[in-house]
């Protein structure tokens, strides 16, 4: 057998996606004012996002021993690879780092330093080299080596859900004052969400995205992934510009940001994942 690939819910892989890789998948948790609903699992009410008592809560160490130690079984002791959510966003990490201690060497734990498909373009990374056939030590490799590849914007459309979330960093200081902002938000080199720049109107944050994410491919080759929280208009737009402009694309795709995300973020959020070929 080869070595099984783990990510969580937050990665927005699609679920052909998980089984063309073999990858699996723990469910990050939101509670709707005291119901627990596992993300990908349990059926999310629509307008989620915009209720005033709901929260979230990363995968738990029980959850994910109890996966990894079927991987491990699966992979016939081959080894498990376990790429999470940015350390700097969610417990999920630090449980994990903790869940594994239980299996020693044999479960590696990574640090995608990212959300939504960042994360899962590391666990895709991993998954293809253990479909390659590599041992445990390559294909942790290979997913820490697409880690610095991934780069993450985000237009948040009202600020409501970020003050309550906690998750902003050192863009925390202008919240309080801000009234009509349209921000655009990034993920910086440790997985933390910080203010890139102060925009006033949606249009010009969107254009401002699309700029960053064409300065950070340039003439080089990228896989992307838009993504949006009930803004699906933006995020075609967004995706159709980005093709024009950079017609040297791996791919492109347009799906959901996700409950959990979308808690944080926002209605209205539109964002971008990409990860830069080597």
């Amino acid at each position: 057998m080869a070595v099984v690939v783990v990510t969580d819910s937050s990665s927005r892989l699609e679920p052909d996606q998980r089984v063309q890789w073999a990858i699996r998948q723990v469910p990050l948790h939101v509670l709707d004012d005291g119901t627990d609903l596992r993300d990908g699992v349990d059926r999310m009410p629509h307008d989620i996002h915009d209720r005033a008592k709901v929260t979230t809560a990363g995968a738990t160490p029980v959850e994910l021993a109890e996966t990894y130690r079927q991987a491990l079984v699966d992979s016939d002791g081959e080894g498990v690879v376990a790429v999470h959510i940015s350390a700097a966003l969610s417990s999920t990490y630090s449980s994990a780092v903790l869940a594994a201690r239980e299996f020693g060497p044999a479960v590696r734990v990574v640090n995608s330093r990212s959300a939504a498909m960042g994360v899962g373009f590391v666990a895709l990374a991993a998954a293809r080299s253990a479909h390659a056939g590599e041992g445990l030590d390559a294909v942790e490799t290979a997913a820490r080596a697409a880690v610095p590849r991934g780069h993450a914007f985000i237009v948040v459309h009202r600020l409501d859900n970020l003050r309550r979330s906690g998750r902003i960093g050192t863009a925390a200081s202008w919240l309080g004052t801000a009234l009509s902002l349209k921000p655009l938000l990034c993920l910086d080199v440790d997985g933390r969400l910080v203010l890139s720049q102060r925009i006033r109107t949606a249009s010009k944050a969107q254009a401002a995205l699309i700029d960053q994410v064409a300065e950070v491919i340039g003439e080089g080759r990228a896989d992307v992934v838009v993504h949006h929280v009930d803004n699906h208009d933006a995020a075609d737009q967004i995706g159709a510009a980005l093709t024009s402009r950079l017609p040297q694309l791996q791919s492109l795709s347009v799906t959901e940001m996700g409950p959990v995300l979308g808690v944080h973020v926002g209605a209205g959020a539109v964002g971008v994942c990409l990860s830069v070929s080597r």
